[in-house]
């Protein structure tokens, strides 16, 4: 007996299918080409961002919601398992700065086994802002993991804005 009697196509030479045909119909190459598939899809996620989304921030670049209105432009970023010691804050000129780290550590010993898991991540979003922003009033929260940086138009800025009736043609 020889190897290529026990691969089903190597029993009779005649009826040997294609090249093609052998290996599409092979399951170990489809279950092979399936893995390599999730591996590739996974390392374009974590270029291009989660969600599809392309970010500039990587994997740990944290969901950031930026509205304005008449009086100001308040900012929400998603800071799970973060504390307000772990965030730096920063105004420079037309632009926000927003940088955190977040380090977690475990450590435990039981019946002669030690363990030790760390991770960390760091991040940073720069923000440009709308001309007159009122720098001096500006204001941070941090509660239940979410950071709300109000920042208030100045008062020339406001009286600049003029709002157009829209009239029905």
């Amino acid at each position: 007996m020889q190897i290529g009697d026990l691969i089903p196509w190597g029993r009779d030479r005649e009826k040997t299918p294609s090249k093609d045909t052998a290996v599409e119909s092979n399951p170990l190459v489809k279950l092979q080409r399936d893995i390599n598939d999730v591996f590739e899809n996974f390392w374009s996620r974590v270029e291009n961002g989660w969600n599809g989304r392309s970010s500039p921030v990587g994997m740990f670049g944290p969901s950031t919601d930026v509205a304005e209105t008449e009086a100001n432009v308040t900012i929400e970023v998603e800071l799970p398992g973060m504390s307000e010691e772990d965030i730096d804050i920063s105004l420079s000129g037309d632009a926000l700065t927003i940088r955190g780290e977040k380090k977690l550590e475990h450590e435990e010993t039981r019946k002669g086994v030690y363990m030790s898991e760390r991770s960390y991540g760091a991040f940073y979003r720069t923000i440009p802002l709308p001309p007159g922003i009122d720098t001096d009033k500006a204001e941070a929260e941090f509660k239940h993991g979410v950071l709300t940086v109000t920042l208030p138009k100045s008062d020339e800025a406001q009286a600049r804005i003029k709002r157009i009736p829209v009239k029905a043609a």
